[in-house]
């Protein structure tokens, strides 16, 4: 199997014990397990606190209940990522907030919308979940891509289920695996390094802390991205 299908069909994620990172490392190769901790805003009832809110951007979903699917990456190529997010109630002390319906929306691996410009006619990596007991969304996805100006993220609303929006946001990555997807995967990243820091990011000026992911996994396997938004 080439190793572009390998990483294209690599859902088997974390087959073996991560290894954290202190920093970026250029010895990192595909098949090394990484393991970067984000936000713990919301983890309890004490830390809990809304999250930042941030523009939905010049890309937003058109018909977003058109697109009420979990896997959204259609014909999209890249490292495989599973989105799990966690929507709580920052007015009830963080409790799981059930029946919210939560869309995503990122770029590629080349840093194109869909819907908009040469790709008016495309719907990759656009989705909605409705949230369950437990609060959770799970998307299936690629491992976003950059264009100038912005650090990598994953763009979020979230509505209540009268239909209003209640907040949008944005997901910060962590800077290690974004350095080590494009340094190994450019099979399918082809713009090298990511031109803007989170902490040079316009978008994130005003604090990423509480829009952090925290993220597990390789290169080669995939990685899983678990993430708190408080509404």
């Amino acid at each position: 199997m080439k190793r572009k299908d390998f990483i294209k069909k690599g859902i088997g994620f974390l087959s073996a014990a991560p290894v954290t990172l202190a920093c970026v490392k250029n010895t990192v190769n595909a098949g090394e397990n990484l393991e970067a901790n984000g936000s713990t805003n919301g983890s309890s009832s004490e830390n809990c606190e809304v999250t930042n809110s941030e523009t939905a951007g010049p890309f937003p979903i058109k018909n977003p209940s058109n697109f009420v699917y979990q896997d959204i990456t259609l014909d999209r190529q890249g490292v495989p990522l599973e989105v799990q997010l966690s929507i709580k109630d920052a007015s009830n002390g963080c409790e799981a907030l059930e029946g919210a319906r939560v869309d995503i929306w990122h770029c590629d691996s080349d840093g194109n919308y869909s819907q908009y410009g040469g790709h008016s006619n495309a719907n990759f990596l656009r989705g909605r979940q409705i949230t369950d007991s437990n609060g959770m969304v799970v998307f299936k996805t690629i491992f976003p891509g950059w264009y100038p100006g912005r650090a990598v993220h994953i763009h979020v609303q979230v509505f209540n289920n009268s239909g209003n929006s209640e907040l949008i946001t944005q997901i910060a990555f962590p800077a290690e695996v974004c350095d080590a997807v494009f340094q190994n995967a450019t099979d399918f990243y082809s713009n090298g390094l990511a031109d803007t820091s989170n902490e040079r990011d316009g978008i994130f000026r005003d604090g990423f802390e509480n829009e952090m992911a925290s993220i597990t996994g390789s290169v080669n396997e995939g990685f899983v991205l678990t993430h708190n938004i408080e509404v």
